[in-house]
């Protein structure tokens, strides 16, 4: 087992439920959090259940439990993270924080995304925790390529952040999953355009039914 235990706040959705069952599987410790640690309970069981053949540590709590471990990863809704957040930011200070949400919207046939006040989901998440090192990472990965433990992810993961230990810790995850590449995309100013960029994915995905991964040509000697 890898030696850094990892807590996912709001991780009961399809995308947090996913990134727990990934990182498991490559050997890290994953403490499951929610508002109600019953629900917790019931997506680890159904994780487990899933997958009986590996051996995933996957342990059911609430959010405060999952703020509490040293390395954090918020995976709400976009309209819930910083509210979220704001709940366990005692637990978050000097650590960091990894924000994976989008600003989408549906219109019609259409995803849109959309302008938060503060230009990304990223830069809300920072305001909102001013004493810890956030990084934008995991958006443009569908939930379902990132849970499905019978394939290699076989996808480039952007990460985004003003402090660049937190671009490496983070790196350091996300490379420990087989076919992921994480690569340094710059400061958190740029996760405006790649949470914008994630609208244009799934339309990709719903124009051609498929399901698109983020794969950039010029950089093959860069793990």
């Amino acid at each position: 087992m890898l030696s850094m235990q990892i807590g996912i706040v709001g991780g009961t959705g399809p995308a947090g439920a996913a990134l727990a069952t990934r990182l498991a599987d490559v050997g890290y410790e994953i403490i499951l959090g929610s508002r109600s640690k019953y629900r917790s309970m019931e997506v680890v069981d159904k994780i487990k259940q899933k997958w009986p053949d590996r051996q995933l540590t996957i342990v059911p709590g609430d959010n405060s439990a999952a703020a509490e471990c040293e390395f954090v990863i918020i995976a709400t809704p976009w309209d819930a993270a910083s509210i979220t957040a704001r709940t366990v930011e005692s637990h978050l200070r000097g650590k960091v924080v990894v924000t994976m949400s989008n600003a989408l919207a549906r219109v019609d046939d259409e995803f849109v995304s959309l302008i938060p006040p503060r230009g990304s989901v990223a830069a809300s998440m920072q305001a909102t925790l001013p004493e810890s090192k956030v990084a934008a990472a995991l958006q443009h990965v569908p939930a379902h390529e990132l849970g499905d433990l019978a394939r290699p992810l076989d996808s480039d993961i952007l990460i985004c952040s003003d402090h660049s230990d937190a671009t490496s810790k983070v790196a350091e995850v996300i490379n420990a999953i087989p076919g992921a590449r994480a690569l340094d995309s710059g400061n958190l100013s740029n996760a405006t355009a790649i949470e914008a960029f994630t609208a244009v994915l799934l339309q990709l995905n719903m124009r051609y039914k498929t399901r698109v991964a983020l794969k950039l040509t010029g950089l093959d000697a860069v793990r």
